[in-house]
């Protein structure tokens, strides 16, 4: 049994978490973009507010905080990493590299070595640390030609958290949100069943009993291949090209924007109306569709 095996089987143990005080440092993935919520710190929710607020029902003065801001470099996100520590956390959730791999160029071993440095600041005082591999790309062709450096840094990713003893959350492996129906509009971050997915995931990771149940996604809807074509050209007027000018003026969507929470506090649970109904559950009414959800079979992508 690995280092990492044998501390969730303690938490297993024990019956309940251990933890007081949880902070998740990031980019848009950890800061839940994708996931609009206007009674959410920034207006969006995302997995680490949905992980804090099962964690905070759990124990008493339960308190989390988020340093995430989209459009970071994994070399910019270690600027949240003191921060972080003086905030004395017990858990931390660390996920970084991302956009890093998904530009063209890049070294997945290089940007490693940069995850390693991080995780030895952050081992600090030996806090619980998660870690996240990147998801397999094969089912979008947007990004299908990245799948190979993400499964090299992903590697990277594990033997760095066995050396540490960090958990590992495990993206690459995670099926169910390999589906366009998980996704935001702009194809690259997840919607709220992504997003409540990856909760679900971390919690499992880190063997915390939880009630949080499979989304069922709407099934997807019949294109024609000239209305798959121009749903295409708008995601690409709305999306790509401004991702595409930001690159060449080296600017970044998180340029103007703080961290939602930098501060440790409690956690007020959502009543997630708008979440979609569980798989199988009867007494839930069909989730309608959402200008969120898109629409585009993945094999007609671009």
């Amino acid at each position: 049994m690995s280092t990492s095996d044998q501390r969730t089987a303690e938490i297993r143990n024990l019956g309940h978490h251990p933890w007081r005080r949880y902070v998740a440092i990031g980019d848009s993935f950890t800061e839940g973009i994708g996931d609009p919520e206007p009674q959410s710190p920034g207006g969006h929710r995302g997995w680490a507010d949905r992980v804090a607020e099962v964690l905070s029902k759990q124990v008493d003065d339960f308190a989390y905080a988020n340093l995430a801001v989209r459009g970071k470099l994994i070399a910019q996100i270690a600027d949240q990493l003191e921060p972080a520590l003086e905030l004395r956390p017990d858990l931390i959730t660390f996920s970084a590299g991302g956009n890093d791999v998904i530009r063209p160029g890049t070294d997945p071993d290089q940007i490693a070595a940069q995850f390693e440095d991080a995780i030895v600041r952050l081992s600090r005082d030996r806090p619980t640390i998660v870690v996240f591999t990147g998801i397999d790309t094969n089912f979008t062709p947007v990004f299908r030609p990245f799948r190979g450096k993400i499964a090299i840094y992903n590697e990277n990713i594990r033997a760095i958290a066995e050396r540490y003893e960090c958990i590992v959350a495990d993206q690459w492996a995670l099926k169910e949100v390999q589906d366009p129906r998980f996704f935001a509009a702009d194809r690259l971050h997840y919607n709220s069943l992504g997003h409540h997915e990856v909760a679900r995931m971390v919690l499992r990771a880190l063997n915390v009993p939880n009630d949080l149940q499979p989304m069922q996604p709407d099934p997807l809807p019949i294109r024609t291949w000239r209305a798959a074509r121009s749903e295409d050209f708008v995601w690409a007027r709305t999306h790509f090209v401004p991702w595409v000018l930001r690159r060449v003026r080296h600017r970044s969507s998180g340029d103007e924007i703080a961290a939602k929470r930098p501060e440790p506090l409690p956690v007020t649970t959502l009543a997630a109306l708008n979440d979609p109904a569980p798989l199988n559950d009867p007494a839930m009414p069909p989730r309608p569709a959402t200008p969120d959800d898109p629409a585009t079979p993945p094999d007609e992508r671009p």
